[in-house]
């Protein structure tokens, strides 16, 4: 039982580093890079659906996006999901195609993605102390049966797990402020 939930609290804490990792890359360095549209829903008929299943997004240059939307129904919604979506981007439209230039960042945009990137961050260590606090509960409500040596054995474990992914969390930061502040 006690390697169960250790298991169970490290892949826990992976789906949280596959999350973390998910927002850091929606974050623009200044680069086009198609998980920057990851988090821009598109409203089509009634429902929300990510760019992707509308059309396909490529990077032609270095600093432009381009969406080859399927339908040409769905043009004027993704373009609208784009400028709505607060990433800064004003896409042009070229027939079924979006372009969208990547505009560089200033110092101050810099500066307040890092402190995004360091919130994520944040959420995500809260996160992973939920995770270690949902098991050692979930152990706690057998203590009659294992017993309290068992108790803190589990407890030391999961703890030495959680150090391990708050620190992957925080190099992961680390990475993504350093990437932000290059120019």
């Amino acid at each position: 039982m006690l390697n169960q939930l250790a298991d169970k609290a490290r892949q826990k804490m992976e789906e949280t580093m596959v999350s973390l990792k998910r927002d850091l890359d929606s974050i623009s360095t200044g680069r086009a890079h198609p998980s920057l549209l990851d988090t821009v829903k598109v409203e089509f008929y009634g429902q929300f659906m990510p760019i992707s299943q509308l059309g396909s997004i490529s990077v032609p240059e270095a600093t432009t996006l381009a969406v080859q939307v399927w339908d040409r129904d769905s043009v004027k919604a993704v373009e609208k999901a784009i400028i709505n979506s607060n990433l800064g981007f004003n896409p042009m439209v070229d027939g079924m195609t979006l372009r969208i230039a990547i505009p560089k960042l200033s110092e101050e945009r810099r500066r307040d993605l890092s402190r995004l990137a360091k919130k994520y961050g944040e959420d995500k260590k809260i996160a992973l102390r939920n995770i270690r606090r949902d098991i050692l509960d979930e152990f706690k409500k057998h203590e009659k049966e294992v017993g309290k040596d068992q108790i803190h054995s589990l407890t030391d474990v999961v703890q030495k797990i959680t150090d391990e992914f708050v620190k992957k969390t925080d190099d992961a930061v680390a990475a993504k402020e350093k990437d932000l502040m290059k120019v």
